[in-house]
Order: C-alpha cells, then structure tokens, then sequence
C-alpha cells in the first residue's frame, strides 16, 4: 500500500525526546502548517544497522534544521529501551547525542497504519492469536509536507540501510517545487536547473543537459 498522495497515518504515542526525556502523546500533528517532517522506522534497539541510521541522521541535523525540518524516529521497543540505549555511548554501539524524537510504537499500530510491520496477528488452527513474522518494522522512510500529506516514502528490508543524503535531496526537491513550481529531473540536486511541466519545458532541459 502506497501513503503518497495521502494523509499520513495520525497516532499519539510515548517518546523519548532531547536524549533523555520521556513524553506522553506525542503526535506529528504537533508540526501541521509548520514545518515538513522526515518520519522513519527503524528495526530495533540494541542492534547493529540501526545505530548507524540514527547516528546519521543526527549527524546531519544542521542541514534539515537549516530546510525547517523535523526529524522523528520510531521503533517498535518502548520508551525505556529506547531510553536506555540513548544512555549508551557510541563507541558501546548505543545512541547517546541523539536529540530528534525517537516514537515508541509498543502496540505496533504506528508501524502496521504505515505499513511497514514485518509480520502479521493471525488465526492458527485451535482458534489462537499468533504472529508469522518478526513483528518489528522494516525501515520505512517518509516526507510528509506541512498539510500532513506523504510526498515521498521508501521501505527498506532489515538488512538495508538507508542513505541520509538521499533524504536530504527529496527535501530539497519537495521545497523547490513548491516554491518555483518547477519539476525535479532524474539525479536532481539543490542549485542545478530544474524543468518546467510542459512538452516545451521537457525539450529544453533535455537539450542543454
């Protein structure tokens, strides 16, 4: 199932904020007619793959701060583990300087409303709830504009980490069309021409590039 084009899915849900404070109900509706928000998921707490997205995202929050965005992690661990991993020092494989939100989905509805839960509650033959996966979120990436709308998402397996820049790029293309009304080519990056949406526009930027 596709989200772009929609409303990303609303939740209120625990989170761990500023490295170390836990909050009640937090929601992305906190950021409607403000500012854009890069929404990702990310397996588990604890692992391996995982410290390095989050630590890189981090590492880059100069650049979506200077765009007006805001970045939010979930996974589906609860907030004290995700407390306790933000205590642990990066050279330990933890997360400690991480500052952006990280959501605790503890009932997995955030991860399953965005489709991105590994597995799926089903019925087994004595009439038993049973889960056929892991049950934890593969690494759902999502820009949703200042509406609430998803513009842009991208699902990775659990082995597959993401590229921060790329996320970085999407952004800038997101603001440049809707301040220029101009269309992102293929390899698009901020500061090079883009296009107009017609057959002449088209034409035009084929020929000089």
């Amino acid at each position: 199932m596709s989200l772009v084009g929609k409303k990303a899915p609303s939740f209120k849900a625990q989170a761990v904020v500023n490295g170390g404070e836990i909050v009640s109900d937090f929601s992305l509706d906190q950021y409607l007619g403000k500012k854009d928000v890069i929404f990702f998921f990310y397996p588990k707490d604890f692992t391996f793959v995982c410290p390095t997205e989050l630590h890189a995202f981090q590492e880059k929050m100069a650049e979506f701060e200077k765009r007006n965005v805001a970045v939010v992690a979930c996974s589906t661990d609860t907030e004290q583990s995700h407390w306790g991993w933000l205590q642990m020092p990066k050279a330990s494989g933890g997360i400690q300087g991480v500052k952006y939100p990280i959501v605790a989905d503890t009932t997995k509805t955030i991860a399953m409303n965005y489709d991105v839960l590994s597995g799926e509650y089903e019925l087994d033959e004595e009439n038993r709830l049973v889960a056929n996966g892991p049950m934890i979120a593969f690494r759902g990436l999502y820009l949703i504009d200042k509406k609430g709308m998803v513009r842009h998402m991208l699902i990775n397996d659990l082995p597959l980490g993401r590229n921060v820049d790329e996320a970085i790029r999407m952004v800038d293309a997101l603001q440049f069309n809707e301040e220029n009304g101009e269309v992102c080519p293929a390899n698009w990056v901020k500061g090079e021409t883009a296009m107009k949406a017609t057959h002449e526009g088209v034409a035009s930027y084929l020929a000089a590039n």
